[in-house]
């Protein structure tokens, strides 16, 4: 079976990377956008990402224009609005789609392994989270709604050895 190490995805500035480069980190996948009334947990997920990433954890941001087109700048202005007005020193990737029949493959794959409520695999809007264990293996998927401080205990218990 498939781990989110076994996808490569292009970083917001071009470069190819593979997620194997991520193997042995627990990490959170997001889907995100900047004019969203979700945006402010940019702000969280930074946090998070300075509170976990000495103990191997990684936040990693894909930039999404799928809901109510609110990504709709190039990658250019998404870097720098989010390392402008959020600060974010995590990682971010250039703009995928999320669902439908081009969605990103690795997106194809979180949705499969923690389907959403009542089974439905399809992303409902920005800021849907994904815990990912150090082996690649999806632990949780978590709404937009979820504040990313909410998802801390959940993220220490992953780091847990």
């Amino acid at each position: 079976m498939a781990t989110v190490h076994d996808f490569e995805a292009s970083s917001i500035t071009g470069e190819s990377v593979p997620l194997s480069s991520f193997d042995g980190k627990v990490l959170l996948v997001v889907n995100t956008a900047s004019a969203c009334g979700f945006t402010p947990q940019y702000e969280g997920l930074q946090k998070l990402q300075e509170r976990f990433a000495s103990r191997g954890f990684a936040v990693l941001g894909f930039p999404c224009n799928q809901f109510g087109g609110q990504e709709p700048g190039t990658e250019e202005e998404i870097a720098g609005f989010c390392t402008g007005r959020f600060g974010v020193t995590f990682p971010m990737f250039a703009r995928v789609e999320v669902n439908g029949r081009d969605a990103h493959p690795l997106w194809a794959h979180l949705k499969e392994a923690a389907p959403g409520l009542l089974g439905t695999e399809a992303i409902k809007w920005n800021f849907t989270k994904f815990l990912v264990g150090r082996d690649g293996g999806v632990i949780r998927r978590y709404a937009p709604k979820t504040a990313p401080e909410a998802i801390a205990a959940d993220i220490e218990a992953a780091l847990a050895p």
